[in-house]
């Protein structure tokens, strides 16, 4: 097996593990008390693409749906690599960050509170920026032509799922969440 794919493959096994936790939370989730959680296509939708993209990734560690490996594509394949690692272990932190915060679900929770430390610091969404990073950059690590265009088509609706977070925390958290907008960057630092 080529040793990229080697790589992404175990960086599958590890990230999957140390998310467990925010698994067991999602099926928790289900049966939380929740001040608001609007019914929109935004629940569900993101997280079916990104699941697809997470088996698409899978496959393509294999050689499935990929380009073939030439040396010409190392370089790029290497650079996609460390993104992919990179984004990856930063999204694990950002769910870790939210501890008892983080849900699959757009909602506020009764004792809901804005988070502002960890990559939350700096950019108010770093779980969706990673989630866009991941996906691209695995899909150009392993030359999927499968998944590239998948995650090029989840982009608009991660950016929608935030913005629909937004105006929860806006509506329940004014004071405090535009201080802290102000402060901090949508998807980059800085920006927006």
């Amino acid at each position: 097996m080529d040793p990229i794919n080697i790589l992404i493959a175990i960086n599958i096994v590890t990230t999957f593990a140390a998310n467990i936790s925010g698994a067991k939370k999602g099926v928790k989730d289900k049966v939380a008390v929740f001040r608001e959680k609007p019914k929109t296509y935004l629940q569900t939708l993101p997280l079916a693409i990104s699941t697809i993209n997470l088996l698409i990734l899978i496959l393509a560690v294999f050689q499935i749906g990929t380009l073939a490996y030439e040396e010409k594509y190392f370089t790029v394949r290497v650079i996609a690599l460390v993104v992919y690692l990179i984004f990856s272990w930063i999204q694990i932190w950002s769910f870790r960050t939210l501890g008892d915060y983080y849900s699959q679900e757009i909602a506020i929770r009764k004792e809901h509170k804005i988070i502002s430390s960890g990559p939350y610091k700096f950019v108010r969404h770093p779980q969706y920026l990673s989630q866009i990073f991941v996906d691209l950059a695995g899909a150009v690590a392993t030359l999927s032509f499968v998944l590239f265009p998948l995650a090029l088509i989840q982009i608009p609706y991660l950016i929608l799922r935030a913005k629909e977070e937004e105006k929860l925390f806006a509506k329940y958290f004014p004071d405090e969440f535009n201080s802290y907008r102000e402060k901090s960057g949508f998807m980059s630092p800085f920006i927006g």
